[in-house]
């Protein structure tokens, strides 16, 4: 595990390297020796056009340098709003900021593949939640509110379908992708559970931790009015298409290559809460 601090919670056996990934040095004196690198770095939500390419860059030069496989962890910004399923042939129409870096990272990154570079591939998920994720949406706000019997705060409609996917779903996934020839060059959507409306997911949560269900949704228009004062909320604008629409997630091509076991919502809901309850000390740590 590399960070720039050095420092990581890990479990036992697992070495902590620090490191930036942005440069292309850096990243490959800590991928010596390395068999398969996996990219799930990421800079500040605000400033992803000016620090996410680097570190894409640096990622592609380590694997390249040391002859390993990359494994790229992506969302599915680079689709833009789009009715029906999600599936991984569709054509990249973001127009924001960020939908527009992970498209232009995704097409770099298959270049470099293609090239004869790197040998590379992508997974990418759904807005994840489980243990050790808290900056998410459906992250301390969900579950960390469930627990204090406070109302879940959502965006968008919560009436509308949506794919979630349990992080350590994700990240089996991912590990499954570095160790198949078969996935290099391709892109892949990872399994998750059933496709719930976020209003049903929210309410499982509260049944799993004892509490009757509270929900409260950030309208868009509010957070429209705030994005012109705060750049977070102006980051937040530009994909809140995925939480008034219907956002489902097809992961079939994942299922007809490797087979897909995603952790059920409930078995996956209990064992996030059970790390809140556990590391309900360190609130303000982040995934």
């Amino acid at each position: 595990m590399v960070s720039r601090r050095g420092q990581a919670v890990v479990p036992d056996g697992v070495e902590v390297a620090r490191g930036d990934a942005s440069d292309p040095a850096d990243a490959r004196q800590v991928s010596r020796g390395a068999m398969v690198v996996y990219g799930t770095a990421q800079p500040p939500y605000t400033r992803w056009p000016e620090e996410f390419p680097p570190i894409l860059e640096g990622v592609i030069e380590a694997a390249a340098a040391t002859g390993a496989k990359l494994v790229w962890a992506d969302n599915l910004y680079m689709y833009g709003p789009h009715q029906g399923p999600l599936t991984e042939d569709l054509p990249y129409r973001a127009t924001g900021r960020k939908g527009l870096t992970r498209a232009r990272m995704a097409e770099t990154l298959m270049a470099a593949h293609r090239s004869g570079k790197v040998r590379a591939t992508i997974g990418r998920a759904s807005n994840f939640y489980g243990p050790g994720v808290r900056d998410s949406v459906v992250g301390q706000d969900v579950f960390g509110s469930a627990l204090e019997g406070k109302a879940a705060q959502v965006l968008g409609n919560p009436e509308t379908l949506h794919t979630y996917t349990f992080v350590e779903d994700f990240a089996r996934a991912l590990i499954t992708l570095g160790e198949s020839e078969e996935a290099l060059g391709e892109i892949w959507h990872v399994p998750s559970a059933e496709t719930l409306t976020t209003r049903r997911f929210i309410e499982m949560v509260y049944e799993e931790a004892g509490r009757s269900p509270k929900l409260r949704a950030a309208p868009g228009l509010g957070i429209r009015l705030l994005a012109l004062f705060n750049a977070n909320m102006r980051e937040t604008k530009e994909i809140l298409y995925e939480f008034e629409e219907p956002l489902v997630v097809d992961h079939s091509k994942f299922e007809r290559g490797f087979g897909a076991d995603a952790t059920p919502h409930r078995e996956a809901i209990r064992r996030t809460l059970d790390w809140y309850r556990q590391n309900a000390a360190t609130r303000g740590a982040t995934a």
